[in-house]
């Protein structure tokens, strides 16, 4: 092992994996924007109606994965992880961000979907 090779294991020892675009990844509460379906902001989360796009979304998104913003009150996020769990789609939590973000909600793939307009009006 060269002495490069060893300075890079033994920072990603103590700092963890370097990450692509870190600040996409935070700011879409993990994931990537290519990989993002439809989005909502804190704001929107926090209405007392599921928002039909998101149903949609959930059904329509190829291995879709609900993320949650974890800063969101549980009341507000309670109405999507039922949904998530009615219609047995995996969610997540996301509380660790780096970085603070506007967004409170995520319907993502697993790969790259390219969807043009991921945000509600």
């Amino acid at each position: 092992m060269s002495g490069e090779n060893i300075d890079d294991y033994l920072n990603q020892g103590i700092y963890g994996k370097k990450r692509l675009n870190p600040e996409e990844q935070d700011r879409f509460l993990g994931t990537f924007r290519e990989r993002v379906s439809i989005a909502l902001t804190m704001g929107q989360v926090r209405q007392k109606i599921v928002i039909k796009e998101v149903k949609d979304k959930l059904s329509t998104t190829p291995n879709a994965k609900l993320l949650l913003n974890g800063k969101v009150d549980y009341g507000s996020l309670s109405k999507y992880v039922k949904l998530a769990n009615g219609t047995q789609i995996p969610f997540s939590i996301v509380n660790n961000l780096e970085r603070e973000t506007d967004i409170g909600l995520v319907v993502a793939s697993n790969h790259a979907i390219d969807v043009e307009d991921i945000f509600i009006n």
